[in-house]
C-alpha cells in the first residue's frame, strides 16, 4: 500500500510518501518538506504564535494535496516536541483539523524514543545484540535501549539542538561562559537518568539517527548522503571532540559551508555537537553508528505490524 507519513517536527514539516508492505522495507517514493521552525514560533508564555499556526496549517493543507496526487491510501500524521510542549497544543491542532480535515496526533517523548528504537532495530537486525539508540531533534533528545524490538527503557529530554540554541545563544555567537553553562546543563540532564541504560551494561551496539547526528558525522568525515543509505557511517567521539572548538569559533557562513550542514540549521550545530559528545561520554561510547531509519520509519513499521495482526 502507499502511505503518506506527515511528520511535524520542531524544525521541519515533512511528508514522506512510501510504498509499504508487510515483510518488506518501506520504499520512499516522494518527499515534500518545509522549514516550519515551530520551536522558534513560541511566544514568551510557551504558546505557538499565530504565524506558526498559519505556517503549519498551510503546510498540512499542501501536504494533503501532495499525498492525494501521489496516490496515498492512508495518512499517518504526528507531531513531536514543539507541538507537544506548547501550552496551546490542543488549540493548534484543533485549528489545523478544522481547516484541513486532518487530525494530527501528538507523540509522547517516550513513544518517540520507542518508535525510533523499533526502526533502528529493524535496520540493524538481531545481530546488533543489546542496542542503545540516540536521537537529537530540534526540541528534544530521545534515548532508548534494549535487547528486543521494544526497548526496555525509553525516555526523552528537553535537549533538542534548536531549543538549546534559542535558550542559550539567543541567535548570536556563544561566548565561553555560554558554552560552559550549556555544557554543564546538558551533562546534568543526561546523567540524571543515565542509570536506566547503564544498569544493563555496555550495549553491544550503539546507534544514532536523524539530521543532527548525520550532519555531525559528515563533518567528521563520514560518507556523503549521495553514496546511498547502505554505506556504513559513524560518528567518533574523539573526532567530534576535536571538531567542537572549531565549530564554536566558526561564523554562520563558515558553518554553512561545512559538508552536511544546512544553512537553516547552522545555529544548531554547536548545541547538537555538545549533546552528542555528552551522550557518548556519559554512556562510555567511543562511536555511534548512524542509522538511516528513524522515527518516520518506526511509525510506518508499527502500522504495518498492526495491519498484519488485524489481517
Amino acid at each position: 500500500m502507499r502511505l503518506g507519513v506527515l511528520d511535524i517536527g520542531s524544525n521541519t514539516g515533512h511528508l514522506l510518501v512510501v510504498d509499504a508492505h508487510g515483510g518488506a522495507a518501506p520504499l520512499p517514493a516522494f518527499s515534500y518538506k518545509e522549514p516550519l521552525r515551530l520551536a522558534e514560533h513560541l511566544d514568551a508564555d510557551g504558546a505557538v504564535a499565530q504565524q506558526g499556526i498559519d505556517a503549519l496549517t498551510a503546510f498540512t493543507a499542501q501536504a494533503l494535496v501532495v499525498a492525494e496526487d501521489k496516490g496515498c491510501e492512508d495518512m499517518l500524521a504526528f507531531a513531536t516536541s514543539a507541538v507537544r510542549d506548547a501550552v496551546n497544543s490542543d488549540a493548534v491542532l484543533d485549528h489545523v483539523h478544522a481547516a484541513t480535515g486532518l487530525r494530527i496526533a501528538v507523540l509522547s517523548g517516550e513513544d518517540e524514543a520507542r518508535l525510533t528504537f523499533l526502526a533502528v532495530r529493524r535496520w540493524f537486525g538481531w545481530s546488533a545484540g543489546r542496542l542503545a539508540v540516540f536521537d537529537i531533534g530540534g526540541g528534544s533528545l530521545e534515548i532508548a535501549g534494549g535487547a528486543d524490538e521494544a526497548p526496555d527503557v525509553a525516555w526523552s529530554l528537553p535537549l533538542g539542538a534548536g531549543r538549546l540554541a534559542r535558550q542559550f545563544f539567543g541567535g548570536g555567537a556563544p561566548d565561553d561562559e555560554a558554552i560552559r553553562l550549556l555544557r554543564k546543563q546538558i551533562r546534568a540532564e543526561i546523567a540524571r537518568n543515565a542509570g536506566q541504560l547503564l544498569r544493563a551494561g555496555t550495549p553491544d551496539h550503539a546507534a544514532a539517527t536523524s539530521k543532527t547526528f548525520r550532519s555531525l558525522a559528515r563533518i567528521c568525515g563520514a560518507a556523503p548522503s549521495a553514496d546511498g543509505p547502505l554505506v556504513p557511517r559513524a560518528l567518533g567521539r574523539d573526532a567530534l571532540r576535536q571538531w567542537i572548538p572549531k565549530l564554536v569559533a566558526m561564523s554562520s557562513d563558515d558553518l554553512a559551508h561545512l559538508p552536511g550542514v544546512s544553512p537553516s540549521r547552522t545555529h544548531q550545530i554547536v548545541p547538537g555537537a555538545l549533546v552528542a559528545e555528552a551522550a557518548m561520554d556519559i554512556f562510555g561510547l567511543e562511536e555511534l553508528e548512524i542509522c538511516p531509519w528513524a522515527l518516520r520509519e518506526g511509525v510506518i513499521l508499527e502500522r504495518l505490524d498492526q495491519i498484519s495482526v488485524l489481517g
